[in-house]
């Protein structure tokens, strides 16, 4: 427990707390916790919780070396199971829309916007790196240059199934359409950026269409 931070989110596997001084950098930085889960043995739990921290640190480095803008990991602290990166300052994309939705966005570049999210998510794919958890809760924008930073890969990993990677783009379009009216054109946008930038997108902009009519199916169902 980071007496020192303030706790800022728990999910079902992790509390981030922001601890307000880290060294000599002035917006402190965010440290991520895995807890214990009691429900499992002590020794499968460390053993467990172990591979994911490596993992996700492993992910958001080879993430950050392909050129993607993500948070820098400054320590990883495998006895305590956190890794302490870089304070993002900035608003997520969940933000900048929801503060122009009655206007229709029209306060928001959405041409630039599908660019960045686009061009961002394919170097993640072409690095065989599957988020997991794409919502605009999970995409920020620098404050100081307005770079699309990825953040949260706490349920990513590695895979080269185009499967895998089209059921990525298929939660972040769904986080769209639920949570911000009238961007199917501006995800259409996302996903001409991402095309032209990944040369092997064709295969999992297939494998997207095969996901949203299952998708479909499954509402249809109930």
């Amino acid at each position: 427990m980071h007496t020192q931070g303030q706790l800022i989110k728990q999910g079902a596997e992790a509390r981030v707390f922001h601890l307000p001084k880290f060294l000599t950098i002035p917006e402190g930085c965010i440290a991520k916790e895995r807890f214990a889960k009691t429900y499992r043995h002590p020794d499968l739990d460390r053993q467990l919780t172990t591979k994911r921290v490596i993992q996700e640190a492993r992910c958001l480095q080879k993430c950050k070396k392909s050129g993607m803008d993500t948070p820098t990991v400054y320590l990883v602290d495998i006895p305590k199971a956190t890794i302490y990166m870089e304070c993002v300052v900035g608003e997520t994309v969940k933000q900048r829309l929801l503060s122009n939705q009655a206007t229709d966005y029209a306060g928001v570049d959405q041409k630039a916007l599908a660019e960045k999210i686009g061009k961002s998510l394919a170097k993640m794919h072409a690095q065989d790196v599957v988020h997991g958890d794409l919502t605009t809760s999970n995409l920020m924008l620098r404050d100081d240059n307005g770079s699309l930073v990825v953040i949260d890969f706490g349920l990513s990993y590695v895979s080269v199934l185009p499967e895998d990677k089209a059921v990525d783009l298929y939660v972040l379009e769904r986080a769209f359409s639920s949570t911000h009216p009238k961007t199917e054109e501006l995800f259409a946008h996302i996903l001409e950026h991402y095309s032209k930038e990944y040369k092997k997108s064709r295969a999992i902009l297939t494998k997207l269409d095969e996901v949203r009519l299952r998708g479909r199916k499954r509402s249809m169902v109930g």
